[in-house]
């Protein structure tokens, strides 16, 4: 099972377990979060889309950490004029872990 869902602009593919990083969202470490911006849920053979969110499909994550990612360098050069410019820039990150995925006529496993 898994399933696409939207955040800050951007589209990720989760599936439950899985821990992946997105631009900072506000929420405190170790808690839960519910995500409501399901596009896509794929569950073995059936396949939810939605016009654009499929109705009432939840991904429950918890926030595992804030930090920052990997420093970027920009490097602007200008021939013959003897411009050079070095910048950085580190984005600020979320580290999450998908718990689960909910849709509505999803069967129980037991």
């Amino acid at each position: 099972m898994y399933a696409v869902i939207h955040l800050g602009g951007k589209q990720y593919k989760v599936q439950p377990g899985m821990t992946f990083k997105v631009d900072y969202l506000e929420g405190e470490v170790g808690k839960p979060l519910e995500l409501d911006k399901v596009s896509m849920i794929v569950d073995k053979d059936k396949v939810l889309v939605g016009k654009p969110w499929v109705d009432g499909a939840r991904v429950k994550v918890t926030v595992l950490e804030h930090s920052r990612d990997k420093k970027v360098q920009v490097f602007t050069y200008k021939s013959k004029t003897n411009f050079k410019r070095m910048q950085g820039h580190r984005q600020d990150i979320t580290t999450m872990r998908v718990e689960a995925i909910t849709y509505p006529g999803q069967e129980v496993e037991e």
